[in-house]
Protein backbone atom coordinates (compact mmCIF):
# COMPACT_ATOMS: atom_id res chain seq x y z
CA UNK A 1 0.00 0.00 0.00
CA UNK A 2 1.11 3.25 -1.30
CA UNK A 3 1.43 6.62 1.68
CA UNK A 4 2.25 9.55 1.05
CA UNK A 5 2.49 11.68 4.33
CA UNK A 6 2.33 15.66 4.36
CA UNK A 7 3.89 17.40 7.74
CA UNK A 8 5.46 20.85 8.61
CA UNK A 9 2.11 23.11 7.26
CA UNK A 10 0.79 25.60 9.80
CA UNK A 11 0.14 29.48 10.32
CA UNK A 12 3.25 31.88 9.62
CA UNK A 13 3.57 36.04 9.00
CA UNK A 14 4.47 37.41 6.11
CA UNK A 15 8.28 36.76 5.09
CA UNK A 16 8.38 34.12 7.47
CA UNK A 17 9.63 30.05 6.76
CA UNK A 18 8.33 27.05 6.93
CA UNK A 19 9.75 24.04 5.21
CA UNK A 20 7.15 20.91 4.14
CA UNK A 21 8.13 17.30 4.46
CA UNK A 22 6.69 14.47 2.72
CA UNK A 23 7.59 10.83 3.63
CA UNK A 24 6.81 7.60 1.50
CA UNK A 25 6.12 3.95 2.05
CA UNK A 26 4.93 1.83 -0.30
CA UNK A 27 7.41 2.34 -3.37
CA UNK A 28 10.44 2.61 -4.57
CA UNK A 29 11.18 6.06 -3.72
CA UNK A 30 14.71 7.00 -5.55
CA UNK A 31 12.98 5.62 -8.71
CA UNK A 32 10.05 8.18 -8.73
CA UNK A 33 10.23 11.59 -9.44
CA UNK A 34 8.85 14.01 -6.43
CA UNK A 35 6.28 17.25 -6.71
CA UNK A 36 4.77 19.51 -4.25
CA UNK A 37 1.69 21.29 -5.76
CA UNK A 38 -0.67 23.68 -4.17
CA UNK A 39 -4.90 24.96 -3.73
CA UNK A 40 -5.85 27.64 -3.03
CA UNK A 41 -9.88 28.33 -2.28
CA UNK A 42 -11.89 28.66 -5.12
CA UNK A 43 -8.51 27.78 -7.61
CA UNK A 44 -7.09 24.90 -9.31
CA UNK A 45 -4.39 22.65 -8.51
CA UNK A 46 -0.99 23.98 -9.20
CA UNK A 47 2.30 23.34 -9.48
CA UNK A 48 5.11 24.68 -7.47
CA UNK A 49 7.92 22.71 -7.96
CA UNK A 50 9.32 19.11 -8.63
CA UNK A 51 12.60 17.25 -8.01
CA UNK A 52 13.08 14.31 -10.82
CA UNK A 53 14.57 11.10 -9.75
CA UNK A 54 18.01 12.33 -10.76
CA UNK A 55 18.05 15.29 -8.46
CA UNK A 56 17.28 17.83 -11.40
CA UNK A 57 14.69 20.60 -9.69
CA UNK A 58 11.67 23.06 -11.37
CA UNK A 59 9.89 25.85 -10.14
CA UNK A 60 6.81 27.77 -10.73
CA UNK A 61 7.72 31.59 -11.56
CA UNK A 62 6.12 32.85 -8.71
CA UNK A 63 8.25 30.68 -5.92
CA UNK A 64 11.70 30.63 -8.06
CA UNK A 65 13.99 32.06 -5.30
CA UNK A 66 11.73 32.01 -1.87
CA UNK A 67 11.54 27.90 -2.13
CA UNK A 68 13.52 25.23 -2.45
CA UNK A 69 12.85 21.45 -3.05
CA UNK A 70 15.14 18.64 -1.80
CA UNK A 71 15.12 14.97 -1.45
CA UNK A 72 16.50 12.56 0.77
CA UNK A 73 16.60 9.00 -0.96
CA UNK A 74 17.81 7.07 2.01
CA UNK A 75 14.64 8.81 4.51
CA UNK A 76 12.12 8.30 1.26
CA UNK A 77 11.36 12.23 2.12
CA UNK A 78 10.88 15.12 -0.01
CA UNK A 79 11.34 18.53 1.25
CA UNK A 80 9.83 22.10 0.53
CA UNK A 81 12.00 24.84 1.88
CA UNK A 82 9.81 27.84 1.81
CA UNK A 83 10.91 31.19 2.46
CA UNK A 84 9.42 34.98 2.08
CA UNK A 85 6.21 33.68 2.59
CA UNK A 86 3.49 35.63 1.25
CA UNK A 87 -0.32 35.94 1.77
CA UNK A 88 -0.88 34.34 -1.82
CA UNK A 89 1.33 31.49 -0.92
CA UNK A 90 -1.43 30.73 1.29
CA UNK A 91 -2.90 26.98 0.06
CA UNK A 92 -3.37 23.29 0.87
CA UNK A 93 0.24 22.03 -0.35
CA UNK A 94 -0.08 18.15 -1.64
CA UNK A 95 3.04 15.91 -1.98
CA UNK A 96 2.81 13.60 -5.52
CA UNK A 97 5.29 10.85 -6.23
CA UNK A 98 5.09 10.03 -9.88
CA UNK A 99 6.86 7.08 -12.11
CA UNK A 100 4.90 6.71 -16.05
CA UNK A 101 2.31 5.38 -15.48
CA UNK A 102 1.74 5.67 -11.81
CA UNK A 103 0.88 8.87 -9.07
CA UNK A 104 0.14 8.57 -5.96
CA UNK A 105 -1.13 11.86 -3.70
CA UNK A 106 -0.59 12.86 0.10
CA UNK A 107 -3.73 13.97 1.92
CA UNK A 108 -2.27 17.66 1.87
CA UNK A 109 -1.01 20.09 4.54
CA UNK A 110 -2.02 23.74 4.88
CA UNK A 111 -0.04 26.50 5.01
CA UNK A 112 -1.30 29.93 5.90
CA UNK A 113 0.18 33.15 5.41
CA UNK A 114 -0.93 36.32 7.19
CA UNK A 115 -0.42 39.68 6.37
Amino acid sequence: QVQLVESGGGLVQAGGSLRLSCTASGIMFSSYHMGWYRQAPGKQRELVATVASRGNTNYADSVKGRFAISRDNAKSTVYLQMNSLKPEDTAVYYCKAFFWPSEYWGQGTQVTVSS
